[in-house]
């Protein structure tokens, strides 16, 4: 006699209603989405929610992860198959310009905007992309070291105001898509801020 199955299987696919959740905190910021309009987008019932995913905040990380998976690997793959810090720069700028504006999903950067201003509740939200952000700028600030140590930048080149000044345009520049900025006007900004650059080496730089 056969058993009877327990449970009953999900109604839902997981990884739609992820994608969903990550629309909406990237359109709207983390404190502004609610369980409510969370159930609404993903189009469960909250005991759902908090079966499949936990609680707000641990949907939210899973829901930055997915992005950063998604829609903001390109910055790893420009340090990874980039041989120089500067082409490496120029190529996330770039890539940022077209990843910011794409048609049809939320404008700018999920990990920049999703969590300005947050209250106090929030708080490790906020320090959670913080540290994020920062080891961004480490990236770039080791890769620029590297390129110093190996005499492809000159030796009195700042790396930890270039890596920072990299850092504050790409975070520019997701402010400027979210105001609606086209990719053209945003692939100029990025030529524009490689040109405060010191000369590089190679390739003529």
């Amino acid at each position: 006699m056969a058993t009877k199955q327990r449970g009953r299987p999900r109604s839902f696919d997981r990884e739609t209603a992820l994608e969903q959740a990550m629309r909406a905190f990237w359109e709207h910021g983390y404190e502004a989405v609610s369980i409510a309009d969370l159930t609404e987008v993903m189009g469960i019932k909250a005991p759902s929610l908090y079966a499949a995913f936990g609680d707000k905040r641990t949907l939210f990380e899973e829901a930055v992860e997915a992005y950063v998976r998604d829609f903001g690997a390109f910055s790893g793959r420009a340090f990874a198959e980039e041989p120089t810090a500067r082409r490496a720069v120029a190529r996330l700028l770039r890539e940022a310009a077209a990843f910011h504006t794409l048609p049809g999903y939320p404008r700018g950067c999920m990990v920049i905007t999703a969590a300005t201003n947050c209250t106090a509740q929030s708080e490790d939200v906020m320090r959670g992309l913080q540290e994020r952000r920062a080891e961004s700028v480490e990236t770039i600030e080791r890769r620029i070291r590297g390129d110093i140590a190996a005499g492809e930048l000159p030796a009195d080149t700042d790396a930890h105001a270039l890596a920072a000044y990299c850092a504050a345009v790409l975070q520019g520049m997701s402010q400027q898509a979210r105001d609606g900025a086209d990719r053209a006007t945003l692939e100029r900004v990025a030529e524009l801020a490689m040109a405060a650059w010191p000369p590089g080496k190679s390739e003529g730089e």
